[in-house]
């Protein structure tokens, strides 16, 4: 069954307003979940937004309730007597609140408007809708309220309903919803209640989640995160399952090009659907093996998603909350809620704290990172309220997961860890609200943790947290962006962790200079590329089974290596769009490459693989030709499909001009033109040869970045791996250093950039000052070692404009 507006114009009165007669600025008699539900029916539904109709209670609805059934004073006297200072009384004050609210009836004319609107909204027929609590200073720019008060699916029938709306009216008291308005600082008494009567879709057959758009972790701006997973709703705001997740790039919606740039399959164990008559309206049940092995939202319903969530984003002026549900019967998207969205991580200001773990321990589970803190203590599993006398001070909260009546109890915790839910979990929430960091999704987190044990939660190492046993170091830095001049050399990140991405592209930067593409490789892909060309070839062996095991999901395993690429470089690409991004093709040595899942058939045996088959030399040979296919075709992917055309491509260890141009005619063949599109193809300089012959390199290349590693090692005569020459590494040897004066003024004069990515201008402040004398453009450097670096290089500019 479609859910179009209500054709029939529901009669206006004191107790009820349909929802396209609400607006966003009938907050105080409606609510704001209500009036954004409204709004959005009114001023959206002309861009193709389906929102299911509906009407709301007003608050003079509530407020009769209250004068009538004579509850004013008798719930004031409870609220005067509530402890504020420690809450030590707060649940015998609810308890006592909820209870005189229960005693409670309707008066007729109430009864009559409500059911009279529940009629018209089901023209004649007992529907079922969902009844939602709408406080009327919830969802505002500045308080939530999320999460605070009930909300009920598939009701059916007026008297479930009526029962349904008086739950809602007794809610306003809810133990958690009393203390966050004493948090909050909102007298009781001047908030009322709507209650939200809409539509339900059939999302129990078909499946339901929550967008932000917003980075919830980070604060970064050009995304939208979705979340989803099968069935209703509640699952994924409760956080009672672990959701797939999409992250959608913004511009590529203004610009029409593909928008959804990263995928992540969750477990979705389980899933809420309608209970049989005469049972609980709903139930947990759990899902099928293929169930959970597929994703609950195909890609054309993430890019229509993403799409409506930014035209909502746009209306409202302001990062929003939005949850949406798709119908299993007509196959139809609704939203069916949004609210400004109030709990991301902080954007990074001018101060940031950056947390690095100092030796690792044993990991004991892993999970979805929230925040970007490490901290220490003690082990409380909690199973229910019950549970709250056991909570001390600096715990770390373990638990199934977590519950908005918990929200006093978490607040005496350092940490939060759970076994499910995701980063719009009311886990993931709690936490930023609170300040502290979180760990969800672990899976087994209280099975594997025990009581009173110490351990360490650490959430600094990317996208995934770890809890470690026992106490470990690690160690704080506070980076004070302020204290930074703007330089004329380029700052840039060396990056390999794309999850990194968001959060570091707060940081002063001028893009990423060289991103290493083997990180993505060995850390998500582990299978080597000519293993997943020929996989039909592949001798029935354990790696053939891994492989296979890893790409079930993939009829063309080729699709597995491009697919997985294309969506890790596509989010350090959005990160820092416009600003460029250039990727390093792969450049793993044979040894390396064996290590692959699959790869010590297609490697050769070298005596030295640093100075083997590795870099430019394997792109256009039979050995690896179709693999470099691969990674074109993935950039392809980023640069055309996605439109991140801010990335660049890097070609490393090019030894020979004439080699130079087999792998851009290789490229080619691949359908990356350089020229076509804006492509710009760089190549290291590491190699004395690409600094003698510079200015022939620069007729095929757009530009050069300097490997001071390789050069080092190649100009002194240096394994860098040998242990008793290490001592004679020295990039700033006179050699050396003449080698990089040389490329620098090669390719000034050639009317090409020049970038160098190395430790060492962060390191040593006269090497950054004498690059900064030679006039390179950019200088890129690992994350721990950015603001260092600007500072070196401001140094020297200063020194460079007034020498002694």
């Amino acid at each position: 069954m479609k859910i179009k507006p209500i054709a029939i114009q529901i009669t206006m009165s004191k107790f009820t307003i349909p929802y396209q007669n609400i607006r966003n600025k009938d907050i105080a008699e409606v609510g704001g979940k209500n009036a954004s539900l409204g709004e959005m029916i009114s001023e959206l539904y002309a861009l193709g937004i389906r929102i299911p109709d509906g009407f709301a209670t007003t608050a003079a609805a509530f407020r009769i309730f209250l004068e009538e059934n004579h509850l004013l004073e008798p719930l004031k006297q409870q609220l005067n007597q509530l402890r504020t200072h420690d809450m030590g009384n707060l649940t015998e004050v609810g308890k006592n609140c909820r209870d005189l609210m229960a005693k409670g009836t309707f008066n007729e004319a109430l009864k009559q408007d409500f059911l009279a609107a529940y009629r018209i909204l089901g023209q004649g027929e007992a529907i079922s809708v969902a009844v939602r609590s709408s406080a009327t200073a919830e969802d505002l720019p500045t308080a939530s309220f999320a999460g605070q008060h009930d909300s009920f699916l598939n009701i059916q029938g007026e008297k479930e309903l009526l029962t349904a709306i008086h739950h809602c009216y007794i809610s306003l008291f809810n133990d958690r919803a009393i203390k966050y308005r004493v948090d909050n600082g909102f007298d009781h008494m001047d908030v009322a209640l709507s209650v939200g009567v809409q539509k339900m879709v059939r999302s129990d057959i078909g499946s339901a989640g929550v967008a932000f758009t917003i980075d919830p972790e980070t604060g970064f701006e050009n995304a939208i995160y979705i979340t989803s997973a099968w069935g209703l709703g509640e699952n994924v705001v409760q956080g009672a399952v672990n959701p797939d997740e999409f992250y959608a790039f913004k511009p590529a919606i203004e610009k029409g090009k593909k928008a959804l740039i990263f995928k992540k399959m969750g477990a979705k164990e389980h899933k809420m659907v309608y209970a049989k008559e005469g049972e609980r309206p709903v139930k947990n049940i759990r899902t099928s093996v293929l169930e959970r092995q597929s994703y609950s939202l195909d890609p054309e319903e993430v890019e229509l998603l993403a799409d409506w969530c930014y035209k909502i984003e746009k209306h409202y002026a302001m990062p929003m909350d939005v949850e949406w549900a798709k119908d299993g019967l007509s196959g139809e998207m609704f939203i069916v809620q949004a609210r400004p969205e109030t709990v991301h991580g902080e954007k990074e200001g001018v101060k940031v704290k950056e947390y690095s773990i100092r030796g690792k321990g044993k990991a004991l589970v892993k999970g979805k990172a929230v925040g970007n803190a490490i901290t220490s203590g003690r082990v409380c599993i909690v199973k229910s309220l019950a549970d709250a006398h056991k909570v001390q001070m600096g715990d770390i909260i373990v638990a199934d997961i977590t519950n908005p009546d918990w929200n006093a109890m978490l607040k005496k915790a350092v940490s939060i860890v759970t076994n499910k839910g995701g980063r719009t979990s009311h886990a993931s929430i709690v936490a930023r609200e609170l300040g502290i960091h979180a760990i969800v999704g672990t899976g087994n987190a209280t099975e594997k943790l025990q009581d009173g044990q110490l351990i360490t939660v650490s959430c600094a190492e990317g996208d995934e947290g770890i809890v470690y046993e026992g106490k470990l170091n690690w160690e704080v830095k506070e980076l004070d962006f302020q204290a930074l001049a703007p330089t004329k050399t380029q700052p840039m990140f060396i990056l390999a962790d794309p999850f990194r991405a968001f959060r570091l592209s707060f940081y002063p930067n001028e893009g990423v200079g060289l991103l290493r593409m083997e990180f993505i490789i060995s850390n998500t892909i582990r299978i080597h590329p000519m293993a997943l060309v020929k996989y039909d070839e592949l001798p029935e062996n354990n790696d053939k089974k891994a492989i296979t095991a890893i790409t079930q999901h993939y009829s063309d395993k080729k699709q597995y290596f491009t697919e997985k690429l294309s969506e890790h470089i596509a989010m350090v690409a959005a990160a820092f769009y416009p600003k460029d991004v250039i990727v390093r093709m792969s450049d793993f040595k044979t040894n390396e490459y064996a290590q692959l899942i699959g790869g010590r058939g297609f490697e050769p045996q070298e005596e030295n693989p640093m100075l083997g088959f590795r870099g430019a030399s394997r792109y256009y040979h039979e050995l690896y030709r179709e693999g470099f296919g691969l990674e074109c075709e993935a950039m392809k992917i980023v640069r055309d499909d996605f439109g991140l055309d801010n990335v660049k491509l890097m070609i490393p260890f090019c030894r020979t001009v004439e080699e130079g141009r087999k792998v851009l005619e290789t490229m080619k063949t691949y359908g990356l033109e350089r020229g076509k599109n804006g492509l710009e193809v760089y190549v290291m300089a590491e190699l004395p040869s690409n600094v003698i012959l510079a200015e022939e390199f620069a007729a095929i290349f757009d530009g050069f970045s300097i490997g001071s590693n390789d050069l080092t090692q190649l100009t002194l005569g240096i394994d860098r791996d040998s242990e008793i020459v290490s001592d004679l590494f020295d990039e700033n040897n006179g050699a050396v250093k003449s080698m990089l004066a040389q490329v620098i003024r090669k390719a000034k004069k050639a009317n090409r950039k020049i970038g160098l990515c190395g430790q060492a201008p962060s390191d040593y402040p006269e090497f950054a000052q004498f690059l900064v004398e030679e006039g390179i453009d950019s200088i890129s450097f690992n994350p721990d070692a950015l603001l260092r670096g600007i500072e070196n290089i401001s140094k020297a500019e200063k020194v460079n404009q007034n020498p002694k």
